[in-house]
């Protein structure tokens, strides 16, 4: 190989790390990060139609999942069951909305690992942000945590190419609850933004 030759040759080399690392792009480090919060604080939740994934999001014992698990009509009831590591918790369903396709269920009081959530500021939007999703478990392989990059859907909705099920948190590289999975799609899942949660399911807070 000539001198010229070699040259170009270190030259790529050296340049490849910077071409990998994609401004914003969550590292490894951030990804552990999000493995063990999401260890913490994620949980199952089965209702009178199915189970589904669901989150802590208050440290009292709320959860927020999917609408799938349970419907408007079970608003009220103690209708749900969290199971959390070993423990079986009856739940409230504490509210559902069908349009946003969320609900929030209550444990029993008690003191619980809520996940930290990030709202995105007014006129800050979801597109083109780095996220992370934990894939689930299979018997091939143990729950992965994956970036993506968050892309336009329907308002109040966006899309992230991740294979995540309803009711699956999405983390920003602090580990903090960015989205929440609503439903699958072709491409992967559509995501409700927290900051959406906040402003329209309002009487989450008051539980």
């Amino acid at each position: 190989m000539s001198r010229p030759t070699r040259l170009l040759a270190l030259l790529l080399v050296a340049t490849l790390p910077a071409l990998a690392a994609e401004p914003g792009r969550p590292s490894r480090a951030d990804l552990r990060r999000v493995m063990e919060q999401h260890t913490r604080s994620v949980v199952q939740v089965s209702g009178p139609r199915r189970s589904g994934t669901g989150v802590f999001v208050g440290a009292a014992g709320q959860v927020l999942t999917s609408v799938d698990p349970v419907g408007e009509e079970y608003v009220g009831l103690q209708a749900a069951t969290v199971v959390h590591g070993e423990q079986r918790l009856p739940a409230r369903v504490v509210l559902a909305n069908v349009a946003l396709r969320v609900a929030v269920v209550a444990a029993p009081d008690g003191a619980y690992p809520a996940v930290p959530v990030r709202l995105l500021k007014e006129g800050d939007s979801l597109a083109g942000r780095w996220v992370v999703g934990v894939i689930p478990a299979s018997r091939r392989q143990p729950a992965t945590p994956v970036t993506a990059q968050a892309t336009r859907a329907p308002a109040p909705f966006f899309d992230v190419p991740l294979a995540l099920p309803p009711g699956s948190p999405v983390f920003d590289a602090e580990g903090r609850l960015l989205a929440v999975v609503v439903q699958r799609t072709r491409g992967g899942c559509r995501v409700l933004p927290m900051s959406e949660v906040k402003v329209r399911l309002p009487s989450a807070d008051e539980t």
